[in-house]
Formats: structure tokens, sequence, C-alpha cells
């Protein structure tokens, strides 16, 4: 299935796309190359053109540019850990799966955490003007949601056992994301750093 339609399904019939995505074969690498790696960046792109925007057009904001160079190095290095990050959740999800009476399987978990990421990557568009970035807050709880409805299919979860998978899995993620967008924060400092010298 093209990236286009399952993105549309994964937003608009989530638990009928899962039935789909449970008996397909794919690999680890088609899912980063061929799903999160363009999904991913579409926050990530649309920041940097809100926030640059933003900027030329309040003029007293200059200061909080950080320049189209270190702006895009930064956001290269945010957007390669966090196609690490989905890679080292899938591999925790794996690993809590006979906790929760469900499967482990590797590329079922990273099935899960990378189509379930679907609203919240398309969200990213909000990014664009900087004051609708709060309604991402939305499309992540619908990606928790859409989280939920997987589990089942994907990876064989009873039902009873659902949400508290979810639910570690979920705190899993959000620790982890935490910790990556920490180095990338830092990354892009050291980046903007070593631009100042330089100039």
């Amino acid at each position: 299935m093209d990236l286009k339609t399952r993105a549309i399904n994964m937003i608009t019939k989530p638990a009928a796309e899962w039935r789909v995505v449970a008996t397909e074969s794919q690999t680890i690498e088609s899912l980063i190359k061929g799903y999160a790696a363009p999904l991913s960046a579409i926050p990530i792109v649309c920041s940097f053109i809100g926030v640059t925007l933003l900027v030329s057009v309040l003029p007293f904001m200059g200061g909080y540019s950080r320049g189209v160079v270190s702006g895009v190095i930064g956001g290269v290095v945010q957007w390669i850990l966090g196609l690490v990050g989905i890679v080292v959740c899938a591999i925790v999800i794996e690993m809590l799966a006979p906790k929760f009476n469900s499967t482990p399987n590797r590329v079922q978990a990273l099935k899960m955490v990378v189509f379930a990421s679907t609203p919240l990557w398309l969200a990213g568009v909000f990014n664009l003007i900087p004051v609708l970035s709060l309604l991402i807050l939305i499309a992540l709880a619908y990606s928790i949601y859409v989280f939920y409805l997987g589990l089942p299919p994907v990876m064989n979860t009873p039902q009873q056992q659902v949400v508290p998978y979810m639910a570690i899995s979920v705190l899993v993620m959000f620790f982890i994301a935490m910790v990556l967008g920490m180095i990338s924060g830092m990354v892009a400092l050291v980046i903007a750093g070593a631009a100042a010298v330089v100039s």
C-alpha cells in the first residue's frame, strides 16, 4: 500500500487498517525508509519554515533566529535521532510483549510505533503557524488511541491486557522521546555556537 493511502486510512479508519497492517509482510528497512522517514520529517521541516517566517515578519525576534545553516543541521540531527528513537521504542515494546501475554516480534512492534505515529506526524503541518502548534496535542491523544486499537490485531494482545500494555508503552516512548529531544537540543546548541564562532 502506498504511503498516502496508508496515512489516510490510519487517520480515518484505524481499526480496519490495523487488521490489514497485521498481516502485511514488512521489514524494518521498508517501514523506516518507506514510511517513517518521510512522514517524521514533516514536523521538523514545518517547524523550521514556521520559525523562519515568524522571524521575517517580526523583526524584533531576529535575535532568536538560529540561522539557516545551523537550523538545517539541527533539524537533520533531530530527524535522525527521531528515527533511532522509533527503533528503540519498537525494541522495548517487543521486550514488554510477553509480560502482557502478547507475541514478541520486532517488526510487528515497529509497525505499532510507526503507524500509530501517523496522526502526530501529519499534525506537524501546524508548526507552519507557531500559534497553532498546540493543536498537535490533540493529534498526540489520537495517536495514543490509534496505538490502543492496534495492539490486539498486531501484537495479539488479549483485550484485558491492552490498556496496561498501552500505558507502559506510551510512558516508555515519552521517556525515549524526551531523552533524544534533550540530546538533539544540546547538539543544536553546539552547532549554533560553532556557527557563531565561525561567523
